[in-house]
């Protein structure tokens, strides 16, 4: 089934479920039907159409599943619509139970004015799926039509799925558009922790304030990196000792150099990890992201496995929920990463550099000495499986004289939906792209990874689009990605979200971005 929201086959789910207990944050669907007003016509399909609505309800709870083992929660009206007084009892009910995204049903025409008193008592700010059965006799997909039309040229962005409730292709489509609304609801005012600036002015990263608040109602806050320094000194050396132990035990290898990489700088860099988790809970911080370059690089020790714990769902106290925790304090990856999440519900996020591209293999060699999450190693929720391929090398004293390990792995195979949020003019808009992480014999491997830098984790990507397209279209210099094809997912956010949605491989000839967003 592709469209689980975790798949059995990519990530082990089946064997190793068991050891995932975290529990991710998700909105509630709210589920109803339009029916005729006539009191001579609605009575006599009045007990069909509840049904058809509670099939719906129990076949999403029954079908997605999350990382975390848990499933959707939905509300099924207490009554239909076939009244004005109805329409908003109906809406004051899920106001009450705190609906955030709503399915309308249609099985049989309905009176089309009715969805405004529902839709006005509610909230217009509520993704809304029109999903009806494609009948003759009682015609839903005409009452979809009649209404949905209604709704959309009022300007909602809502979205249409008409067939058979039994066929397969119709089931994926809504379990996608699920995915999609409890991502865009759960953003909804969250918070992003920037601990320091953007990193070494890179601007692409920086957290534009206005557009964001316009299309995702996300804002943050900035705390100096001092207040992490201080946090650290409050965490306790038995449970940086447990950390330690457990990092020993499970990590594959360990080069301590006596320099850069000791047990008192990977200490330190345990200490940063649990420091960041207390200040996250303290202020309420929903995801976060580090600058690290320079004042940590140079004076503290580097966030690497700081960050590669934050997004991992474990540690050494079990399974948890991942924390999207961005390198360099990258606030358009963080953002990223943060959707990628929810729509995979809930699954680890890859941040990565864009950093070279071999044209006789056609593979991007995606690296960087920051936050890959380790369960890609071999997508497992079992950590063994994960960190026994994970070497610890010493950070490279060039660039980060504060020591610390930089984390080297590669990434297991496996397909993979990358994607990256960009600016332009102050619009929002998102590249995504399907791909799938390569294994390599080992000659190939190690000379690819020379080229760039071996003591860092790699990810040797092919992608469905042109070099030339990817060149031409990408908006920055990170780029990151989650397990399996989320990209109806991901079609479905962004125009609940009005994000502008660009996916590469579909046009043979690339457009400069500001041709496709005029």
């Amino acid at each position: 089934m592709v469209g689980l929201a975790v798949s059995r086959e990519k990530v082990n789910r089946s064997r190793n479920m068991d050891l995932f207990d975290g529990k991710m944050k998700n909105t509630k669907i709210g589920l109803t039907m339009l029916l005729d007003e006539r009191k001579h016509v609605y009575p006599n399909y009045y007990e069909k159409c509840y049904r058809v609505v509670e099939n719906w309800s129990r076949f999403i709870r029954d079908s997605i599943r999350f990382s975390d083992g848990g499933s959707p929660e939905t509300v099924v009206s207490s009554e239909l619509i076939n009244s004005i007084n109805s329409a908003r009892r109906v809406g004051e009910e899920f106001l009450s139970k705190g609906v955030r995204q709503v399915i309308l049903v249609y099985n049989v025409w309905d009176f089309p004015y009715l969805v405004w008193p529902f839709v006005n008592t509610l909230g217009k700010d509520k993704p809304i799926l029109s999903l009806s059965n494609n009948e003759g006799k009682y015609p839903g997909n005409v009452g979809l039509l009649a209404t949905d039309g209604a709704l959309r040229q009022a300007g909602f962005r809502t979205h249409r799925i008409v067939g058979d409730p039994e066929d397969p292709v119709v089931k994926e489509k809504v379990k996608k558009w699920v995915m999609a609304a409890i991502a865009a609801t759960n953003i909804r005012n969250e918070v992003y922790g920037m601990y320091g600036g953007h990193s070494m002015g890179m601007e692409t990263g920086y957290f534009h304030l206005v557009p964001v608040q316009r299309f995702f109602g996300t804002t943050v806050s900035q705390v100096d990196q001092l207040l992490l320094v201080k946090k650290m000194k409050e965490i306790s050396d038995q449970d940086v000792e447990k950390g330690l132990r457990w990092m020993e035990e499970k990590v594959g290898e360990i080069k301590y150099d006596g320099k850069m990489l000791t047990r008192e700088t990977l200490g330190k860099q345990i200490r940063m990890y649990l420091a960041v988790r207390r200040i996250n809970e303290e202020m309420g911080f929903d995801f976060c992201g580090i600058k690290g370059q320079r004042e940590l690089s140079e004076h503290v020790v580097i966030p690497d496995v700081a960050e590669m714990l934050l997004n991992d769902p474990y540690d050494w106290n079990g399974p948890k929920e991942p924390t999207v925790c961005a390198t360099e304090a990258d606030a358009f990856a963080a953002l990223t990463m943060q959707i990628l999440k929810y729509i995979s519900g809930g699954l680890p996020v890859l941040f990565m550099d864009v950093r070279l591209y071999h044209p006789d293999l056609d593979v991007w060699d995606f690296c960087n000495s920051g936050n890959h999450a380790s369960w890609y190693a071999s997508r497992s929720f079992d950590p063994k499986d994960n960190l026994r391929k994970v070497t610890l090398y010493p950070a490279l004293e060039l660039y980060f004289k504060a020591g610390g390990a930089s984390v080297s792995f590669d990434a297991g195979p496996g397909e993979l939906t990358f994607a990256r949020l960009g600016l332009f003019e102050d619009k929002i808009y998102m590249i995504i792209v399907k791909g799938e992480s390569i294994e390599l014999d080992e000659e190939t491997r190690r000379r690819i990874n020379s080229e760039t830098d071996p003591t860092w984790p790699h990810v040797h990507a092919r992608l469905k689009c042109s070099y030339e397209e990817f060149i031409e279209m990408f908006p920055a210099n990170h780029i990151h990605a989650v397990a399996g094809d989320r990209v109806q997912e991901l079609k479905y956010f962004c125009e609940i979200t009005d994000v502008k949605p660009i996916i590469l491989g579909e046009n043979k000839y690339p457009r400069p971005i500001w041709d496709i967003l005029k």
